[in-house]
């Protein structure tokens, strides 16, 4: 259940994004997991197709870069990097 609100988080806030830049298409999502935030890339990855379908990220290459550092104050945080969109 944490993975689900981590991932419907996220995808409400490349949403927000999309509407405010008028973007028709999220065409990538780069996204920084931190070193204590509990959950593996491929993990994410499939909850981030199953979470995007209908939505403007539906179909969004997923770029994911994860921190090795556990002293960083972001370090159990997601972070969004980068989104790439087509108007």
């Amino acid at each position: 259940m944490h993975e689900f609100s981590l991932i419907s988080d996220l995808i409400c806030k490349i949403s927000t994004v999309a509407r405010e830049q008028r973007a028709s298409k999220i065409i990538s999502v780069t996204i920084k997991i931190g070193a204590l935030s509990h959950i593996s890339p491929n993990h994410l990855r499939e909850h981030f197709v199953h979470a995007a379908r209908g939505t403007v990220a539906e179909g969004a290459q997923l770029n994911i870069e994860v921190m090795t550092d556990t002293t960083n104050p972001l370090s159990q945080e997601i972070m969004i990097e980068n989104i790439g969109m087509a108007e």
